[in-house]
């Protein structure tokens, strides 16, 4: 198993070089933050190490990044015995339910709620006796508010609908903390787009915490292009690959 993933990925980035890119994206945070109003701690920097070795993980979490996320499954289960147990595992693909029962136990967040059927697989899943740590599985509905087919996603009424199955069914709420939403803004949009677009997943939000009374204090909103204005518009966490290897 060792083999296919060292096969993967490059080798690790120099670990001062690594310190440095980490150092400039967290000084853009807190630039961002400062226009919107909002201290650095309101703001989680969920580093993407779909690209790199496990060492470069484990450099990651030296420099103090405990957030670390994954798009594929079999890596994740890869690297999540590789790599030091103080990290906080994120998903953020869309996840195949005959892979969630092998994943579920290794995240703290999943990122791409994108269905009522793996909301439901998500929570079989979730059970006391097979999650260790006891505590409640986070997770964010997955908007798509871009014209972009391409990309995966509830439309808005897909997600009410999501909701409205949550709020009305004990085990879920049981098992499975829906603390917010996670979407992505059109690849070749201006800015002016990505603030809209990052806006009205925001302004979903607020309704729906209303609609529903139920907290949703996460926006997992922003990637290395456009973190800066995903946080003007309230994002919560920031999902940073490229800018941090290169």
């Amino acid at each position: 198993m060792m083999a296919a993933l060292n096969s993967d990925f490059p080798e690790p980035l120099a670990p001062d070089r690594l310190a440095r890119n980490l150092e400039v994206v967290r000084q853009q945070m807190a630039d961002a933050c400062k226009m919107a109003g909002k201290t650095p701690g309101d703001v989680t920097l969920v580093a993407v190490t779909k690209t790199v070795s496990e060492q470069t993980c484990n450099d990651l979490v030296s420099l103090g990044c405990l957030d670390l996320a994954e798009n594929r499954p079999q890596v994740l289960w890869e690297k999540s015995d590789l790599v030091d147990p103080k990290v906080r595992w994120h998903f953020i693909g869309h996840l195949q339910r005959n892979k969630s029962p092998r994943t579920v136990p290794l995240l703290h967040t999943m990122h791409a709620l994108d269905s009522l059927r793996l909301a439901e697989q998500l929570a079989k899943d979730s059970q006391p006796q097979k999650n260790p740590s006891g505590k409640k599985l986070r997770v964010l509905l997955e908007l798509n508010v871009t014209q972009d087919q391409s990309k995966t996603g509830l439309s808005p009424q897909q997600a009410q609908e999501v909701l409205e199955k949550y709020v009305s069914t004990p085990l879920w709420q049981e098992r499975l903390d829906l603390c917010g939403l996670m979407g992505m803004s059109s690849l070749q949009g201006d800015s002016d787009l990505t603030h809209r677009e990052f806006e009205s997943i925001r302004v979903l939000r607020d309704l729906w915490q209303d609609t529903y009374k139920i907290p949703l204090p996460e926006l997992s909103m922003g990637m290395s292009d456009d973190f800066q204005i995903a946080i003007q518009e309230g994002s919560t966490m920031v999902r940073i690959g490229s800018l941090l290897y290169r």
